[in-house]
């Protein structure tokens, strides 16, 4: 059975495409499962091979050797979550609830194995001849192991086990039920979850927007199939259980002790302080909105009034911008800031098949023409596909084998009438995955778990962030930035009040972050006896309520994501880790400043910026990285001064 299989399940063959990118077209929805079985199986032998040599531990027997596992279960994973995420289907749905407690399963089999830990043990206990890289590599598997419950008893072991695979089927699940609450919002208002902001800003109809932002505020606590709230409570107490099992007070205590922020107390002392300015600046904006408007600002009327305030300060509004950014366009400026950047080359891959026929295929050369990887770009907004805008790997890269990359994002779709054009937001998202790309196809690292994007979460943001900074630049917009109709080149005027407008409402964009990463954080900070108070959905509300006024949150603002469509802890890995992007981008603003002062398109900093950061990946710790590169440590007033918080 296994023999016919193998000759007919495209994950089981060697792939004859171009450059080893997935034939699509060839892969049914029913070759999965029987690749995901065949993956654990192939993953669990080569483990037991590692533990049977007979051989002294030594880092390439053992740690490398680990490394290398699990070729075929990575090829199944990386086409079939990157397909769950964005062309869902409800047959897809079911395997992922099968598939994912297999998988969780098959971890716990390999990071509870006191065999194959005594062999990383050994190694990581005498690293002297080791390259740095090779340190970091067992480093890194080292601590996997101990995180995962490698040192408890057998039954602490078993609890581990049975929580790991629990909350893989819950996040699952979370996922699953906010794609359907999404959906269920267009159908009930008529727009995308992804067209909310822009909505909001431009709906003149008062009741409509109060509907809007209550439907918005509201999924996943409806109270009907697809509601969250005891979802969340279970991830939240099991996640605490966890910790607790492995001595830590809290989950967030875990989560963050091998993070650059390294424990809570860092992080709250990190993200008071720009709530703080945020909400001062927020009260000012409150009055200008009031101004204009003649009644009280409600939250659904925050969007709209700002749009006011904007066009009052600075002669400008999204109508007047958006016709300069339509979405293919947008891409090029984005190819062209990287090309320009780090002298790559970037052009259209035709024989590379594609997912969906919206998405585009590319391939990126390096300045010699060597193949820098394959670049998968799904900009627009579809029912199958989960809210946000993401970067992902369909194939890591790893010494030199180059990877497979997909940037998500969810813009308006063309229509008859017009071609997708962008708001301002929109063009600074496309710039910011493109960030998370490069990271991945400059990496030049020898070992897949350390490569590209697999640093730590605190640190990953910095190159999204950067990235965003090029997006405006006169010497980018020249090339991407062109009336879709008339091809006029968009006039310098209203690029000034574009950049002159980048601080404008920061309070507001501030504050809905902040105010998410501190309700992470909070929720994340309780112990499990703590969480065992929260019984129901009202529970929620009112922690949640309690966290915002505790956090000095205006009534006028929402936490960007509340807990039941807070996607990114409950099913993104950004688990007491939303403060993440504020974090990283006191490092991407530091290091913006530095391309001021030399440049910003000075090829030596860009050299060093490209061999420092985006060529190594995690095979160095990302302070010593970052200290190399800008000479010392970044001051997190930066980024208030960056954000028009403070002077």
């Amino acid at each position: 059975m296994l023999s016919a299989c193998n000759n007919t399940n495209p994950f089981m063959q060697e792939w004859d495409t171009p450059y080893g990118n997935a034939p699509f077209s060839k892969i049914r929805t029913s070759d999965y499962m029987p690749a995901f079985k065949a993956g654990i199986q192939q993953q669990k032998e080569e483990i037991q091979a590692i533990i049977d040599n007979p051989e002294a531990p030594t880092f390439e027997n053992t740690v490398a050797a680990y490394d290398r596992s699990g070729e075929l279960l990575a090829k199944v994973s990386g086409v079939f979550f990157n397909l769950a995420e964005s062309d869902s289907t409800p047959e897809m749905q079911k395997i992922e609830e099968q598939v994912m407690p297999m998988l969780s399963e098959a971890e716990d089999e390999i990071l509870m194995n006191p065999d194959l830990f005594a062999r990383v043990k050994a190694v990581y206990e005498n690293m002297d001849g080791l390259t740095r890289e090779q340190q970091m590599v067992t480093k890194k598997l080292y601590e996997a192991f101990v995180r995962n419950g490698v040192a408890l008893d057998d039954a602490g072991k078993a609890r581990f086990s049975e929580i790991n695979s629990r909350l893989a089927s819950l996040s699952q699940k979370f996922g699953q039920n906010l794609l359907a609450e999404n959906n269920a919002f267009k159908e009930a208002i008529g727009i995308s979850v992804a067209e909310y902001y822009d909505f909001m800003g431009s709906c003149e109809d008062r009741a409509l927007r109060e509907k809007a932002f209550k439907a918005y505020s509201s999924r996943g606590n409806n109270g009907n199939e697809n509601d969250n709230n005891e979802i969340v409570l279970e991830i939240l107490k099991l996640r605490a259980e966890q910790a607790q099992l492995l001595g830590y007070p809290n989950f967030a205590a875990y989560q963050l002790s091998n993070k650059m922020a390294g424990d809570p107390a860092t992080v709250d002392a990190f993200l008071q302080p720009v709530m703080d300015a945020a909400m001062a600046k927020a009260k000012q904006e409150i009055k200008d909105m009031e101004a204009i408007a003649g009644h009280k600002i409600e939250p659904w009327d925050w969007s709209f009034y700002a749009e006011k305030v904007r066009a009052q300060k600075y002669a400008l509004d999204e109508a007047q911008t958006k016709p300069y950014f339509q979405a293919d366009s947008v891409m090029k400026g984005v190819f062209t800031a990287a090309e320009k950047i780090y002298g790559i080359k970037i052009v259209p891959a035709p024989e590379v098949e594609v997912y969906n026929p919206v998405a585009k295929a590319f391939k990126l050369l390096d300045a010699d023409g060597s193949l820098l990887g394959i670049f998968y770009a799904d900009y627009y907004v579809r029912p199958t596909k989960r809210g946000g805008a993401w970067m992902n790997n369909f194939r890591e890269q790893c010494g030199e084998v180059r990877p497979i990359i997909v940037n998500v994002c969810n813009f308006p779709a063309p229509t008859e009438e017009e071609p997708s054009l962008l708001t301002v937001d929109n063009v600074q998202t496309a710039f910011h995955e493109f960030g998370h790309g490069l990271h991945g196809f400059l990496s030049k690292c020898n070992y897949e778990s350390i490569s590209g994007t697999a640093v730590a979460r605190d640190f990953v943001e910095l190159f999204s962030q950067f990235n965003e900074n090029f997006a405006f630049q006169p010497e980018i917009l020249a090339c991407y930035a062109n009336h879709y109709s008339t091809g006029e080149p968009i006039p310098g005027e209203l690029v000034q009040k574009i950049l002159s407008a980048l601080k404008f409402n920061q309070g507001f964009m501030t504050g809905e972050l902040c105010a998410a990463s501190i309700l992470d954080m909070k929720w994340h900070e309780m112990s499990l006896e703590e969480l065992q108070q929260f019984t129901d959905a009202q529970s929620i509300r009112d922690f949640e309520t309690k966290a915002c006024a505790d956090m000095c949150l205006v009534d006028e603002i929402i936490p960007r994501y509340r807990t039941t469509y807070f996607n990114h802890i409950f099913n993104s890995g950004y688990s007491a880790g939303y403060y993440s992007y504020l974090w990283s981008e006191v490092l991407a603003v530091d290091a913006w400043a530095k391309f001021k002062e030399e440049g910003i398109f000075n090829p030596e900093v860009a050299r060093s910026f490209r061999q420092t950061f985006l060529e190594k990946g995690g095979s160095e710790e990302p302070m010593t990285l970052y200290e190399s590169f800008r000479g010392s440590r970044p001051a997190p007033e930066a980024l208030l001064r960056a954000r028009g918080l403070i002077d």
